[in-house]
């Protein structure tokens, strides 16, 4: 469906213009009757047994149990952020102090952080030619006789399309791999679900996340009944409480020093109802994104559509601009169609090479190109299931207003 002349054919907001799109983008309001009435049901639980809610108790264990049925089996721990999450995979694994690990280009701060808190040094792994995400070359060009472990980042939404082969290189030079799924939760390759791969997985269910179990929320899988003592263990403050005869209140059957980074049960009872319905919040995101996709490959004169495929879980989408085409840098063009109305972020942040502070301890200063070059050239459209063929209209239309403003 062609946009209509007179949308793209007026003086652009940023100069005084009316935008293309005058009221906001739609809400998500992921948190809604379900998830009240889940919320209600876990007070009244615990009202009737004379009781305040707390943690690890009924509602957490049917939360574990479902998020174990949507991986295909397993073991899941809930608890309190996809940060927590990350920092507990990793200090399950008892990697060797010192030891280097593999960390993605492009990625929130608390992929990297726990790896330090963890008493590892972090190393960055450049992404794929025109990708937010690490690829097979990239990972093992990185790779030393120091590398214990891989944190690999599913990012946007979009998962690794290279995971299968890092897990089977990794693990042939007895590396291990945690994928951290925050952002791609019920995205898949080849039809498995992303977080199925590695030794273990972590992911955050926070307010903004496909999943979520409130404000904040994580969670840690591993298909490795022994491996997942240990992380039950480094969740609450050392307990073994996998292992008969453990006794809460006896800290003498405690193994190991660890913090109490729990879930609670209300949080993981919004997580219940939210996980429900996983897949129907994935395909409808998806459909936004396949409509966004073809009118922007279709109707754009200056920008390119980063591509999609069916396994995605999208969280954000990616629109990458072609600088020849266009007067404009980047992030002044990405300025340009937010202020004709359209949510998005213009220039992605979460850049680990550009972060000063967190150089010092960093294994090397490694740039990684590639992923300089698609955060350069890209800027994210906000999306969540709500996004209709409407926001798709005016996505495209507020572009090709831009791109016709700004021609090169």
């Amino acid at each position: 469906m062609p946009v209509p002349d007179h949308m793209i054919e007026s003086p652009l907001a940023i100069h005084g213009g009316t935008p293309v799109r005058t009221h906001p983008m739609p809400p998500r309001h992921a948190l809604g009757p379900a998830e009240e009435a889940m919320v209600i049901e876990v007070i009244s639980y615990y009202r009737e047994r004379g009781q305040d809610p707390g943690y690890d108790g009924e509602f957490e264990d049917r939360y574990r149990r479902a998020i174990e049925a949507y991986m295909g089996g397993g073991y899941a721990d809930a608890v309190n952020s996809g940060t927590a999450a990350v920092f507990i995979a990793l200090m399950a694994l008892n990697l060797p102090k010192g030891s280097e690990v593999l960390v993605s280009p492009i990625t929130e701060t608390g992929s990297v952080s726990p790896i330090i808190m963890a008493g590892l040094t972090p190393k960055v792994v450049d992404s794929k030619p025109r990708h937010y995400n690490i690829g097979a070359e990239q990972v093992f060009d990185r790779v030393t006789d120091k590398t214990s472990a891989i944190v690999v980042v599913h990012a946007g939404g979009q998962p690794v399309s290279d995971i299968e082969e890092i897990v089977r290189e990794a693990h042939a030079r007895g590396i291990r791999v945690i994928e951290d799924t925050s952002q791609a939760i019920g995205g898949t390759v080849n039809g498995r679900i992303v977080g199925t791969f590695g030794d273990i997985a972590a992911w955050s269910s926070g307010s903004r996340k496909n999943q979520i179990s409130g404000g904040a929320g994580g969670v840690v899988y591993t298909q490795d009944r022994d491996l997942m003592r240990c992380v039950v263990a480094h969740a609450d403050r050392g307990k073994p409480k996998m292992d008969h005869g453990f006794e809460d209140r006896n800290p003498d059957t405690y193994t190991l020093p660890a913090l109490n980074l729990n879930a609670d049960e209300i949080g993981c009872a919004i997580g219940l109802s939210s996980l429900s319905r996983l897949d129907q919040t994935k395909e409808r995101r998806l459909s936004f994104v396949r409509r966004l996709d073809a009118l922007i490959a279709e109707q754009s004169a200056a920008c390119t559509p980063y591509g999609y495929t069916e396994g995605d879980s999208p969280f954000f989408q990616p629109v990458i601009l072609d600088p020849e085409r266009s007067n404009a840098d980047k992030t002044k063009f990405a300025e340009a169609v937010q202020a004709e109305g359209i949510g998005l972020n213009p220039h992605f942040k979460f850049f680990v090479a550009d972060w000063n502070w967190m150089k010092p301890y960093m294994a090397d200063n490694m740039d990684t190109p590639n992923a300089r070059w698609i955060r350069d050239h890209s800027f994210n459209v906000f999306l969540n299931e709500n996004y209709t063929e409407q926001e798709a209209l005016d996505v495209i239309a507020s572009i090709r207003k831009v791109e016709q403003s700004f021609a090169g």
